[in-house]
This record gives structure tokens, C-alpha cells and sequence, in this order.
């Protein structure tokens, strides 16, 4: 039984790690931070774990050595105080974006300023096991994903690593809670209920990580668009190939890619409402759901695909990640297959 602690437990994504890692047969939660509620019990934010931890919140100075540490703290924190958790845990997860790129350049155009730690980028594996399996396994130190370029990566990967996709146009709708557990101006209910809001037409940061894992010969664009949802995202994409192709061809090239992924659904049924990926499916698993609809000109294929961005894009995809790392059985801890309906 390994020793886990989670740095920054009062968010959605470190609620998420505490549901997923207590069900986890060989990993004990012994400590979990939060300066604001330092000595309430976990339940008090996290209510669904009311009679189920019993464990209390601790100020993050408190923290005292384990296995592995998760850093769900916001952005450019984790990179600042990098070397102190390193010298608290052997191996360490960190699901913000700061260690996501492994170059310096890309940070500083994406992110708008130099990186805090650039010695540290590549030590740090990226977190998709789909894409780094290798890496992760035995690594030290993992980052995490974004949640809407894990979508984008898995939902094109294999058409980009087939040679057909010239260019993709994608529309990426999410829930509210991708936004975190602060509030802001956007998150206002008023504001926020019944939205449909294009927040980011161009530039968003996840291009990046979609440019690192895909690479940037091929056109891809995407836009965010919030909607009322709490949990998952849904991507849309127009997919322009260069040749012809016939239905049979597109399933050969996706099962050949995701035969052996046991989190990637391919989903294209012919009957029933479900006919397509949707977020409320795969809510609170670390499914990637991906289907697709070829037009009859045989070269306009639109994909769709699903996921939870707390889950697979998140805390899921970390947990899956730290099975790797220390070599468990990679599924462990993540076989519930969510609710319905």
C-alpha cells in the first residue's frame, strides 16, 4: 500500500482524486491541504465523501513525507516550489499546466512569460498514457492534461497519424466546472445558466498541447464554447481528409489505433438514442467516448467525442498515470463505468 497526499484537496479536481484514490486497492489518501479549511473534515467541500473519509484538511506547511504527492494547485504555483515537494515524495503528479510543455519557448508563447522552473520541463512525463504509455512507466514525475486538448488529441490522433487529415475545424463545448471552484464574473449564475458562450474563438492555451502531441503539420483549429453543463466536454469536428474514403476504412484506422486503449469507446450505433459520444455518459468515468459520421463525399468526416473533464481530463487520467508509474495494473481504480441516466 502506497502513501498519497494531495496538495491544493479543496477543488473539484483534488475532490475527484480523493473519490478515485479511496477506492484505489493500493493507495492510501494520508494527507490532503487546503489553507482555507485547514482542520475541517474533507466532507465539508467534498460532501459526497461524508461517512466515507474521515479524513481533515491540513495547512500545506504541514505536509510530511509519502510515496507520491499530487499538486492540484493553480497555475505557475507548483513550478515555484517544485524542488520543496520533490524532497517530500519520490514521484509526484502535477495536474496543473505547468510542467505540460517540454519546451521553454512553447511555455512562454502560450503562457506569456518564462517558465519558473525550466530545468525541471523535461523531467516531467506527459501525462495521456494513450500517448506516453511508454514514458510513465516507472517514471518519477508526471504532469497533467488539459482537459480539452486530451479531447482533441485522442478524438484526431489517429487520423493525423494515418496521413489523411488535412485540415480539422472543432468546436469544443464544456461544462462550468472546468472553470474551478472560484467564482468570476463568467461563472455568475445569472450569467452562467442557460449560456451558450463562445469564450475562446482563437488562441486557447490547449493548442499547445494539441501542436506537442499531434503536431503542427496539419491545420488544426478549435473554439470553447461554454454551455450549461456542469461536467464534460463534447467536441465537434469537421474533418477534411485528403482522399476519398468509405466507412469501413475510418472504423479500420480508429480500431486499429484503440483496440488495446481499455478507456477508449469508439461509439457509432445505428439504433437507439445513444447513436453518438455523449458527456453525460462518460460522467465520473475515464472513458474517452469517440464516434463519427463519414459524409457521402467520402473525404468529410465529422468526429465526436466525449469525455468528462474532471475524469479523463483531469484527476482520471493522473490516477491512470500513477498506475504506470508505479507499475499496477493501469485500469486500477478506474473501472467505474458512471451512471445512467
Amino acid at each position: 500500500m502506497i502513501q498519497a497526499g494531495i496538495i491544493g484537496g479543496s477543488g473539484y479536481t483534488g475532490g475527484e482524486l480523493l473519490r478515485l484514490l479511496h477506492f484505489h486497492p493500493k493507495v492510501e489518501v494520508t494527507q490532503i491541504t487546503s489553507r482555507e479549511h485547514a482542520g475541517r473534515y474533507v466532507h465539508i467541500v467534498h460532501p459526497n465523501m461524508r461517512d466515507v473519509a474521515r479524513l481533515k484538511f491540513i495547512h500545506p506547511d504541514a505536509v510530511e513525507a509519502c510515496d507520491v504527492l499530487f499538486l492540484c494547485l493553480p497555475h505557475k504555483t507548483s513550478a515555484k516550489h517544485i524542488d520543496h515537494y520533490a524532497n517530500l515524495a519520490p514521484k509526484i503528479v502535477d495536474l496543473s499546466a505547468d510542467f505540460r510543455l517540454s519546451s521553454t519557448s512553447a511555455y512562454e508563447k502560450w503562457y506569456g512569460e518564462p517558465h519558473a522552473a525550466p530545468e525541471w520541463l523535461d523531467k516531467f512525463v506527459y501525462g495521456l498514457p494513450e500517448q506516453k504509455r511508454e514514458q510513465l512507466t516507472g517514471a518519477n514525475y508526471a504532469s497533467g492534461v488539459g482537459c480539452n486538448a486530451t479531447t482533441v488529441n485522442l478524438a484526431l490522433y489517429p487520423l493525423v497519424q494515418s496521413g489523411l487529415l488535412d485540415r480539422a475545424f472543432i468546436e469544443v463545448k464544456v461544462g462550468s466546472s472546468e472553470g474551478g471552484n472560484k467564482s468570476n464574473a463568467g461563472s455568475h449564475h445569472p450569467i452562467r445558466s442557460g449560456a451558450v458562450r463562445t469564450y475562446k474563438a482563437t488562441g486557447h492555451r490547449h493548442k499547445a498541447e494539441v501542436e506537442m502531441i499531434l503536431g503542427d503539420d496539419v491545420a488544426i483549429d478549435f473554439a470553447v464554447t461554454a454551455i450549461e453543463m456542469v461536467r464534460g466536454i463534447h467536441l465537434l469536428a469537421h474533418c477534411y481528409l485528403n482522399e476519398a474514403k468509405a466507412e469501413k476504412d475510418i472504423w479500420k484506422i480508429y480500431r486499429g489505433a484503440y483496440r488495446e486503449e481499455p478507456f477508449i469507446r469508439l461509439v457509432s450505433g445505428r439504433i437507439g438514442l445513444h447513436r453518438l459520444p455523449e458527456p453525460r455518459v462518460v460522467a465520473g468515468t475515464n472513458f474517452c467516448d469517440i464516434g463519427f459520421e463519414l459524409d457521402d463525399d467520402g473525404r468529410h468526416l465529422v468526429l465526436v467525442a466525449a469525455l468528462d473533464n474532471l475524469g479523463k481530463g483531469a484527476a482520471g487520467s493522473a490516477v491512470q498515470s500513477m498506475n504506470l508509474m508505479f507499475e499496477f495494473e493501469e485500469t486500477t481504480g478506474l473501472q467505474f463505468p458512471g451512471i445512467y441516466p
